[in-house]
């Protein structure tokens, strides 16, 4: 069996934290021993260090969200820097940008600075960083461009175009796949898995959410990995072994940990 990894899980979210010892236990069961559970705000930051503890294959990630940022303090960065003293917080994140649910310029404004601050905490740490950028992928780039990333970073959930990830990858960054992959009309994100390099190729769930096909629509898990990665193999015409010991090498260099 391939040796897996789901490089951005919610296992601190309310729907999966109660049977997160079940989660992990039925993610092993299918070949995903390595979980990074990503936070999202302070409550869910330590949440993911406090399950990265309590189970050997999970580890952390820690940030604020760019949907979670109405009560984020300067001083809140400090916890996080504590936080990081945690051999296994591996990323700042999920930090970025969403231009979807926020349309005034105010919040955008807000987005940019608490984006730009956590890349430079990633600097300061030297972690590396996991996006979240949706519908704001250009200013992304260009705030990547103004403020490098040391450790470089993912664009989880990958959605932009194949020209966007040619940009990004200039820049050094990986590129997050996830149960979008397996819809019919997912054309765009089909054609970035067949195109992107497989040095910068990684694989997620986004657990609870972003089921593959045949589970759309349900509770997402972390046993659903293989699932995205025999689709990885077919849209990019390789052997799944052989793309699933990619994946693996290229979260091995992101994150610095065997999965």
């Amino acid at each position: 069996m391939n040796a897996y990894f789901d490089s951005h899980c919610h296992l601190n979210d309310e729907a999966l934290y109660p049977k997160r010892k079940e989660i992990v236990e039925e993610a092993l069961k299918n070949g995903v021993r390595t979980l990074l559970v990503v936070g999202y705000d302070v409550p869910s930051s330590l949440k993911a260090v406090e399950i990265a503890r309590e189970f050997e294959g999970c580890y952390a990630a820690i940030g604020f969200q760019p949907e979670n940022l109405s009560d984020a303090k300067d001083e809140d960065l400090d916890l996080f820097r504590e936080l990081a003293k945690e051999k296994k917080v591996l990323a700042i994140g999920e930090i970025g940008l969403d231009y979807h649910w926020f349309k005034e310029a105010k919040d955008r404004l807000n987005q940019k600075r608490w984006f730009i601050k956590q890349i430079e905490l990633a600097n300061e740490l030297d972690l590396p960083v996991s996006i979240h950028a949706r519908e704001a992928l250009g200013d992304a780039l260009e705030i990547l461009k103004e403020h490098p990333l040391n450790r470089k970073g993912v664009l989880h959930c990958y959605s932009g175009s194949f020209e966007t990830m040619k940009e990004m990858a200039k820049l050094g960054m990986y590129f997050g796949f996830d149960g979008p992959i397996t819809f019919k009309n997912a054309v765009e994100p089909k054609k970035c898995v067949a195109a992107c390099p497989m040095d910068r190729l990684l694989v997620e769930t986004d657990s609870p959410y972003l089921s593959p096909v045949p589970y759309r629509g349900k509770e997402n898990h972390p046993s659903n990995i293989p699932l995205i990665v025999k689709a990885m193999a077919e849209l990019r015409g390789e052997e799944e072994n052989e793309v699933a010991e990619n994946l693996r090498k290229n979260f091995a260099s992101l994150f610095r940990v065997e999965p």
